[in-house]
């Protein structure tokens, strides 16, 4: 059976107190950096196996457990988050991959650039929380280029090579919980 196909009709928000959104990429050529957005929101609907996700991130919560690199990193050499606070992504198409996986294609945009992106996703099941909740997870990654969001800052190395790659690698690890209708309360 298809994943979208498994799935009830209905409204899914992110979970940010369960759930993750980061990235990872290289540094000085030799290690990965890895961080964490810490403050988000985003949700999907499905439809008789049709469905969509959005997600807006602030870019302002980047958190790599260095307080001089995240301030580095919401500076005007990256995401210059006084000029562009969220980061955005919409579907433009979400289709079954295999029977646990969904590949997510949609918009990203970063710094007022909007690039289409491909996510993959693997569904991880479901499950009713003692709150009662039903909920819903994923686990997906992708790959973006940073410079073709404007993310340009570099320093060379004296070994040859730049201090950051271009490449970042994308990381979700999301738990849904099943909206309730206001009216089934």
């Amino acid at each position: 059976m298809s994943v979208l196909s498994s799935l009830p009709n209905g409204t899914f928000n992110i979970d940010p107190s369960h759930s993750r959104i980061g990235f990872s990429l290289r540094h000085a050529m030799v290690s990965k950096v890895r961080g964490n957005f810490n403050e988000y929101s985003g949700s999907g609907i499905v439809a008789n196996g049709v469905a969509s996700l959005s997600i807006e991130i602030s870019a302002g919560s980047v958190d790599t457990a260095s307080p001089d690199r995240d301030g580095h990193l919401q500076s005007p050499d990256f995401f210059d988050v006084a000029n562009f606070p969220k980061i955005t992504f919409v579907s433009t198409s979400i289709k079954d991959a295999g029977t646990d996986k969904v590949v997510v294609e949609g918009n990203l945009t970063m710094k007022d650039v909007t690039k289409p992106i491909t996510i993959e996703f693997e569904y991880l099941g479901t499950s009713k929380d003692p709150y009662g909740n039903a909920r819903f997870g994923f686990e997906g990654q992708g790959e973006i280029n940073r410079k073709d969001f404007g993310l340009t800052w570099n320093a060379a190395l004296e070994t040859g090579g730049f201090l950051v790659s271009d490449a970042v690698k994308l990381d979700f690890e999301i738990s849904a919980i099943a909206a309730v209708a206001a009216d089934a309360k």
